[in-house]
């Protein structure tokens, strides 16, 4: 009588194959779907800056505080001031990162010198008539996209259309205002001063205004 230890299998395919823990699908789908639902609660902001520099530079700081606390970050410039960056410093230079990226809407104005500076009066008008739909248009892409989807505005405190824009598709919005506190509080009192009558200035006031 042979002994086990003599025993062979005929020369067949084995039994058994045996995968790498990491093919498994009971042990990389959890993961994966773990992976995938943090990012669909990371919390989204959408940036929104006046289309000049003094307005940009607070907000990028701004949202690149809020992207090293974990934010996904939507940093949205007119085509104008994206054309300008790219211009100036290259293509990388709004390359962004994978949660930190940058989109450009449509100012309403018609091309310019990318070397001059916009008309300022004629730049506000366009951006309360016209910049409402395109970034309505752009919330709705990043919704769909799904990657994450957008939980809050933080918009310039001069760029009203955004809380249309919010108020039509349920968002919060946060108003960030660039500028000093001293020159908040003189905005803050326009009506004020409107309704006490001391704008427009008259009389001898008139020639202590700048000439800028």
């Amino acid at each position: 009588m042979e002994r086990p230890s003599d025993l062979s299998l005929p020369n067949t395919e084995p039994l058994f194959s045996f995968l790498p823990l990491a093919d498994l699908p009971f042990l990389v789908q959890p993961a994966a779907a773990a992976a995938a639902e943090a990012a669909m609660e990371k919390p989204h902001a959408v940036c929104v800056p006046y289309p000049a520099q003094g307005h940009i530079t607070p907000m990028m700081q701004l949202a690149k505080l809020l992207h090293c606390k974990g934010f996904h970050i939507t940093f949205v410039l007119t085509e104008y001031n994206h054309q300008r960056l790219v211009r100036s410093r290259g293509p990388g230079a709004v390359k962004g990162l994978k949660d930190f990226r940058f989109e450009a809407i449509p100012d309403g104005l018609p091309p310019s010198d990318p070397d001059r500076t916009q008309d300022i009066p004629a730049l506000c008008d366009s951006i309360t008539k016209n910049c409402h739909a395109p970034f309505l248009r752009l919330l709705q892409k990043l919704n769909e996209s799904g990657n994450p989807p957008v939980t809050c505005i933080i918009s310039d405190g001069v760029m009203s259309f955004t809380h249309k824009a919010a108020r039509e598709l349920e968002l919060p919005v946060v108003f960030f205002w660039t500028t000093s506190a001293c020159g908040f509080w003189g905005y803050f009192h326009y009506l004020d001063l409107i309704q006490r009558g001391y704008t427009p200035l008259k009389g001898i006031y008139v020639h202590m205004l700048l000439s800028y």
